[in-house]
């Protein structure tokens, strides 16, 4: 596989994810539904909608989000919808909850050695394209959060999360901790159903990673660490092993002080294991050239 172009700039601005989403080159056709990352009631770290409002008005989407498999303010469609309105997201955009109805979408895991099948939204059949917006920083579970998760886990729906979380062993929520599979097999869950959503839209995919508000905890917690280093700048792809294996490149690179917290957390939960896996699966490739913009 040829290596992957990722566009890099240090100054984050709306206007420059909009730049640096152009220098790919490509337009995204049809409808487009644009997966953010809502931010669970009481984070402090969550990317707001207002700065999200140019790059999600350039390409006319949709954003959408899928319920979590968890406790808290987005496991109902109906308090997932509330947090949205409250948070801003609808003030600005069309807002679309995935699986707010049943059945899901079925998708097939391809060479999958942990699951078969990834259960995701059912309204992303609606969707012709998808631009990926996320927010670079670490994660309690997964080690970091990046493209490959937003795929994964933010693509699927309530039970396909939790199918991720269990190793396919559930789809039962109240099975998503009791039944929780072994750390690998959950990275590797989450890198067979990433690919699930790069095989149904093929090309019509472009990725825009945010690393800014460095904490080692995501947008899912409403109790965050706040911040540990700076903010590192703001990565583009169309290849979202790239554009995260950039990211994680860029934090091992930082000098600042900070670094070694948010390093511990991804090493702590063998983070970038989704990543190899995701390479391996060969919907991605680790090796890009960071053109900086």
């Amino acid at each position: 596989m040829a290596k992957a172009n990722v566009y890099f700039t240090r100054e984050i601005t709306p206007e420059n994810v909009v730049r640096l989403y152009e220098a790919l080159g490509v337009e995204l056709p049809g409808k487009v539904a644009v997966k953010v990352h809502s931010g669970e009631e009481g984070n402090q770290n969550y990317l707001h909608p207002e700065f999200m409002r140019p790059m999600v008005e350039r390409v006319g989407g949709t954003v959408v989000e899928c319920n979590t498999a968890y406790d808290g303010a987005r496991d109902t469609t109906e308090k997932h919808e509330q947090l949205m309105a409250a948070h801003g997201w609808t003030d600005f955009f069309a807002v679309d909850i995935m699986d707010a109805e049943g059945p899901d979408l079925v998708l097939p895991v391809k060479g999958g050695r942990v699951l078969t099948e990834n259960l995701v939204g059912r309204h992303l059949a609606d969707y012709a394209s998808m631009l990926v917006l996320s927010h670079f920083k670490g994660h309690p579970m997964g080690g970091f959060g990046g493209a490959l998760k937003q795929l994964s886990i933010g693509c699927a729906s309530n039970q396909g999360k939790v199918a991720i979380h269990t190793g396919g062993a559930s789809l039962d929520q109240g099975d998503f901790w009791d039944k929780h599979a072994a750390q690998d097999d959950f990275l590797e869950a989450m890198a067979e159903t990433a690919g699930t959503i790069v095989d149904y839209f093929g090309e019509n995919l472009a990725f825009v990673n945010i690393a800014c508000n460095l904490s080692v905890d995501c947008d899912c917690c409403a109790v965050a660490e706040d911040p540990c280093m700076g903010d590192l700048g703001i990565f583009a792809s169309l290849d979202p092993v790239a554009v995260d294996q950039a990211c994680i490149d860029a934090v091992r690179a930082s000098d600042d002080p900070g670094r070694d917290h948010l390093l511990e957390r991804i090493r702590s939960k063998n983070g970038t294991k989704i990543i190899d896996d995701a390479a391996r699966l060969g919907y991605g490739t680790k090796d890009y050239e960071l053109i900086e913009i």
